[in-house]
């Protein structure tokens, strides 16, 4: 018997063939793929270690398409099972994305998602259709939801889904305000445009040195923020929990003109602007006054 990562471990009834377990394997202790595995079961999300018996035998998951139509395969030991994940490879980018975002490192993701380091780094370099339970514990693990890491909702505005029952709406600290701050890479900026009007447009943006910087070009509309006090919102909207938070960072704007600053930022830019295009201009908003807000569950009522 030989598994990969990803593949489904399942077990059958010896004499009538029906599926009694099956799990996915998250975990190799051999390079070959020889047993045992590491197996996170689907009906109780538990993981264990495993020696297959005789009634258990592997579902592969093939990363790119065969002869085989989609949901058949030959029952045995390398059964295989086509794809049919939206977007393959969508997952683990945004998995990726999300740990990186939290400056965790891949062996401290797994060990909250309980998975080994090299599932995940599985799921992140190769298209994969992660179980359930796996998608579940990662989104845990990341703070984030499973809808997310699938790229559910994408085109939908935040906000529709329902309120919370009893919601609780805290203040959050300047400490807070800044590492949330130091986690997104896309915010909105306040300002006046050139022909006199306000406007709010979304900038990607960076945190260097206490100081909210973006690209743009000579003229645009963030440009029009140097040279003024603006104001300066980044949020997160947890659908699936209807909870959420916002910071709003106020204080003035400048153009960065001297070259070595220049330089300096160019080397230390994580994030490329999403507009795409030439945009060589950079500007650095210094917060003055750092507020946030976050909504949360109300604590359960303490029992007599």
């Amino acid at each position: 018997m030989h598994a990969h990562l990803g593949d489904r471990l399942v077990v059958e009834s010896p004499s009538t063939g029906v599926v009694r377990r099956d799990g996915e394997i998250i975990g190799l202790h051999h390079k070959d793929g020889t047993p045992p595995y590491d197996v996170r079961w689907s009906d109780t999300d538990d993981v264990t270690l495993v020696f297959p018996g005789p009634d258990a035998h592997v579902q592969h998951l093939e990363t790119e398409a065969d002869d085989t139509p989609s949901g058949t395969g030959t029952v045995g030991d390398d059964t295989a099972v086509s794809r049919t994940s939206a977007n393959p490879g969508d997952i683990g980018r945004r998995v990726a994305e999300e740990r990186r975002r939290r400056g965790l490192s891949r062996e401290e993701t797994a060990r909250r998602a309980r998975i080994s380091p090299q599932y995940l780094a599985y799921l992140e370099e190769q298209p994969s259709d992660p179980s359930t339970a796996t998608l579940f514990a990662l989104a845990g693990a990341l703070d984030t939801t499973a809808g997310s890491l699938r790229g559910g909702g994408v085109d939908r505005p935040p906000g529709q889904g329902h309120a919370l029952l009893h919601p609780r709406l805290n203040d959050l600290d300047q400490e807070e305000c800044r590492r949330l701050l130091s986690t997104h890479g896309v915010g909105r900026v306040a300002v006046t445009a050139p022909d006199g009007r306000p406007a709010v447009v979304p900038v990607n943006y960076e945190v260097v040195d206490d100081a909210i910087v973006f690209r743009t070009r000579p003229g645009s509309v963030p440009a029009a923020a140097a040279g003024d006090e603006v104001a300066f919102e980044v949020d997160h909207v947890d659908e699936a929990m209807s909870q959420g938070w916002s910071v709003l960072a106020v204080g003035p704007a400048t153009t960065v003109t001297e070259p070595d600053a220049v330089r300096d930022l160019a080397r230390r830019a994580h994030t490329e602007p999403w507009a795409g295009g030439t945009r060589d201009t950079w500007v650095s908003i210094r917060p003055t006054r750092l507020t946030g807000k976050r909504i949360t569950p109300a604590d359960p009522p303490a029992r007599r």
